[in-house]
């Protein structure tokens, strides 16, 4: 990031910050452009704590890494480029983590917000699933659910879900859980 001063009319030095190229909220999405504001509080806190889970489980156990947005993942260059919440790439894969994520992660993430319900679950759902991510993580704060969607025969399906309270587990992930109300619970 570059930062730069100015003087502004009361003469006081005041830094501005210039965003570098490589800076870019923007997702390519079937070839077209999306760009959407920046995520609420909320959205990020849950994040947060989805990623500490993660980041605990990955250290004990040294099996790939978690990155968080914005990072792009590049699928195709200028056609599908897209930002997901978070996304875990296991250690034997991590040729895809280059200057952006250039392949195929294991794991993707989205916490869905609402102006994003649609392109969460649709759009980007038929993305990951036809460039054939393993293991799709849907969280849905308004319905307090997190549901874990797996490749089988090419088509995603659920393979843990819960709602309001349980537990949902990771099928890339080896041996990776959460108790969904340890996500949504102030």
């Amino acid at each position: 990031m570059n930062i730069q001063t100015i003087e502004s009319k009361n003469k006081q030095l005041n830094p501005i910050v210039l965003l570098e190229k490589d800076f870019d909220l923007t997702e390519i999405l079937n070839g077209v452009e999306v760009m959407a504001p920046s995520p609420f509080r909320k959205h990020q806190k849950i994040i947060r704590k989805i990623l500490r889970k993660l980041e605990d489980h990955l250290e004990k156990h040294n099996i790939g890494e978690v990155e968080i947005s914005p990072l792009d993942v590049i699928f195709e260059e200028n056609f599908n480029r897209l930002q997901p919440d978070l996304l875990f790439i296991k250690k034997e894969n991590m040729a895809i983590a280059q200057d952006w994520i250039r392949g195929v992660p294991d794991m993707v993430c989205e916490v869905v917000s609402t102006g994003t319900h649609k392109r969460d679950t649709i759009t980007k759902k038929e993305i990951y699933e036809r460039y054939q991510v393993p293991e799709y993580w849907i969280v849905i704060p308004e319905l307090q659910t997190i549901e874990i969607l797996t490749i089988e025969d090419g088509k995603y399906s659920v393979f843990s879900s819960a709602e309001c309270e349980g537990v949902v587990q990771s099928k890339v992930i080896n041996g990776f859980q959460i108790d969904i109300q340890n996500i949504f619970n102030e």
